[in-house]
């Protein structure tokens, strides 16, 4: 499917790739034959969903033993290289304009999350919160899935990492607070520019790096631990920031950063494309050959070990300038350790009464 020649302001995909798992979708193959253009209405819808689980278990080698959780599914950002594009293609939708603008809510999510910690088997591990799509994300004020969930956790003493580019989390900082003098929470603010107007264009819909900015200073003044994903980092986009990136974060507190390097699986490539095309024209063909020589030539990569740091000698002057940059500025810095040890159900907090 060719993309829409009008520019869809707000929205980062500019169109919705074919869906793989669909047999049958509407197209525009002859626009001679219409009355009319077929136009894609470009204003977010909301639909419910009420699963059993809501906690998956994750077995990265990238990312260790832990689990995730997601209260929301698409994301209303709009951040146009989100690996999590294509997961809305399982549900039926596309994984451009409708990842964006269909946005599936789990109305159950904080009382799942609850049922799934009185399972006799419940094994206490790290569970991230956000790890496919925002949970701040503008609906969120709405509905505080993510302010119960949080509220659920806590009263379970669980471990939680929380990774968000919105600055609405400064709402649940009397949560947060009480979970870090548990040991129980880490978050991370993903801050992939400090130029806003290329915010504007790679994530419409997210907070701006001043207000991000902000956010780390208020979580840290809070004693709240907080970690800077500087990520993605696209070659020829925003790999030079790196320096000026963590200088920024390390002077409003952050105890610690980290990166990793886009790649553009599945219908993030041609998702990509079109958008750099459109809206760097002059540089897209070298953004593209600088993102393909971190992986062995293409684009995407899924390889265990090398898909989140790449290869190569760009990838390697990459890390190189990371290092450097964190260690002049993050020197002694770091993430306190979490307590596995408070966890209790409500079984355990009755049998505590007597």
């Amino acid at each position: 499917m060719e993309a829409d020649e009008k520019y869809i302001k707000g929205r980062g995909a500019q169109f919705n790739p074919a869906n793989p798992y669909l047999k049958k979708e509407y197209v525009t193959e002859h626009i001679e034959g219409l009355d009319e253009p077929f136009l894609q209405d470009s204003k977010t819808e909301f639909f419910t969903e009420h699963p059993k689980k809501i906690v998956n278990s994750v077995e990265s080698p990238d990312l260790g033993l832990s689990y995730s959780m997601n209260p929301y599914q698409g994301c209303e950002h709009g951040c146009i290289y989100c690996y999590a594009r294509n997961s809305h293609q399982y549900w039926g939708y596309g994984a451009g304009l409708d990842f964006e603008r269909k946005i599936i809510i789990k109305e159950n999510a904080p009382e799942v999350l609850a049922k799934q910690f009185e399972n006799p088997k419940w094994e206490v591990r790290t569970i991230m919160l956000a790890g496919n799509t925002d949970c701040y994300q503008p609906i969120e004020q709405k509905l505080q899935l993510t302010r119960r969930m949080l509220q659920v956790v806590l009263q379970y003493r669980h471990p939680v990492s929380i990774i968000t580019k919105n600055a609405l989390i400064l709402r649940d900082l009397n949560l947060l607070q009480a979970l870090s003098k548990l040991n129980l929470v880490h978050v991370n603010i993903s801050i992939t520019t400090l130029n806003e107007q290329l915010r504007q264009k790679l994530e419409p819909r997210t907070a701006a790096a001043t207000k991000r900015l902000n956010v780390v200073k208020q979580l840290a003044e809070a004693g709240i631990p907080v970690n800077v994903m500087v990520a993605p980092i696209i070659p020829g986009l925003n790999d030079h920031e790196i320096p000026a990136i963590i200088k920024q974060v390390a002077e409003q507190g952050a105890s610690s950063a980290a990166y990793n390097i886009v790649r553009l699986n599945g219908a993030i490539g041609s998702i990509f494309k079109d958008w750099i095309y459109k809206n760097f024209p002059d540089r897209a063909d070298k953004v593209l050959k600088q993102i393909a020589s971190c992986h062995g030539g293409n684009l995407n990569d899924s390889i265990f070990g090398r898909r989140m740091s790449g290869e190569g000698k760009f990838a390697e002057a990459i890390a190189t300038l990371f290092r450097i940059s964190k260690q002049k500025y993050l020197q002694g810095r770091s993430m306190p350790p979490y307590n596995y040890n408070l966890f209790c159900t409500k079984a355990g907090k009755q049998m505590g009464l007597f």
